[in-house]
């Protein structure tokens, strides 16, 4: 069978075997409750002097509470949104040989797509979902690496990361500045690689089976989605997987696990996973900043005006670590704590 599943040529009738979950890991037909509760941020009310202090109030809370939040008037075009969907959308239709042009499991290749996991060839159980990941920063560095089919995918998709790093460095601004750090604290080797990952899950013949990602945590900084009209995204939250039903062009943050550092503990960085459909396929665009290999990330000294909980680490050590973990945080934190 072609490991790309945006290569499978006719739509899948039944499952393939080894796309079938053991009985206690899969997610069954249980009816998930909706996660109403997700703080909606609207920039466009957050102007003035006294709206950047509620700012900093809305994204610190929902960070500590509920480490995800969703913003609306971002300042990212729409139709810039809209475009980026769908050249991501026809990269994923285009024809065989050329995507496999891409696939690699080599973490170190920049510009790749895989199935599943990129420990494809070793794990037990696939997971519904292609992926499409490549740097983007800086961009005069990267762009070459990318399709040049479709024709518009490089145009598209470069103006769009360079608006997505501008927005999300400002809300990194905001939470430094609610840490009482210097300005541009998360500029630089904190913020140096960004990644784009474009998931792609076609439609499934029975979501009860499978999943389209792995529950997880972010390893990174900060971590920033642009869902599609299809639903698929859960958190854990009080003990139960929760449904993040999708808004119209809002944008969803993550602080990863580096921010719950710096941040000494105070930030929540939540473990999420992603279901399938039956009826529709599902693209999702992730952005994820992610810390140098080099600097030494630690809690910041200004804000925590207590015993840090953490040791200094670098991310090559701590990314390490987390994958030897089985990519579960509360271990890898675990080994960093003093």
């Amino acid at each position: 069978m072609e490991i790309l599943m945006s290569n499978w040529s006719e739509v899948v009738q039944s499952m393939p075997e080894k796309y079938i979950f053991p009985l206690n890991k899969r997610p069954g037909n249980h009816v998930f409750p909706v996660f109403k509760n997700i703080p909606l941020i609207d920039l466009e009310e957050t102007n003035g002097h006294h709206d950047r202090t509620k700012l900093i109030q809305q994204i610190f809370s929902a960070s500590q509470e509920f480490g995800i939040f969703q913003v609306i008037n971002h300042g990212i075009p729409t139709s810039l949104m809209d475009d980026t969907m769908s050249v991501s959308k026809e990269f994923f239709a285009m024809p065989a040989e050329y995507k496999t042009s891409f696939y690699s499991t080599d973490i170190a290749r920049k510009c790749r797509i895989y199935s599943s996991t990129m420990n494809y060839d070793n794990e037990e159980v696939h997971y519904w979902r292609d992926n499409f990941t490549h740097h983007c920063h800086p961009l005069e560095d990267q762009i070459h690496l990318w399709p040049d089919n479709p024709t518009r995918y490089r145009e598209v998709v470069g103006e769009y990361s360079v608006e997505v790093r501008r927005f999300m460095l400002r809300i990194l601004e905001v939470i430094s500045e609610g840490l009482g750090l210097k300005p541009g604290y998360f500029d630089g080797e904190l913020s140096k690689t960004q990644l784009l990952s474009v998931n792609h899950h076609i439609r499934c013949p029975n979501p009860s089976l499978t999943l389209g990602m792995p529950e997880h945590s972010d390893p990174n900084l900060i971590s920033l989605l642009q869902q599609s009209s299809v639903p698929g995204l859960q958190v854990f939250h009080h003990g139960q997987w929760m449904d993040v039903d999708p808004i119209p062009h809002a944008l969803i943050l993550i602080p990863g696990l580096q921010l719950k550092v710096i941040s000494n503990g105070k930030f929540s960085s939540p473990i999420h996973r992603v279901m399938t459909h039956s009826e529709e396929a599902r693209t999702t665009i992730g952005t994820f900043l992610i810390p140098s290999q080099e600097i030494c990330i630690e809690p910041a000294k200004e804000y925590s005006g207590e015993d840090p909980l953490y040791r200094g680490f670098t991310y090559k050590e701590f990314f390490s670590t987390f994958t030897q973990s089985n990519c579960d945080a509360d271990t890898a934190l675990q080994y960093f704590k003093k």
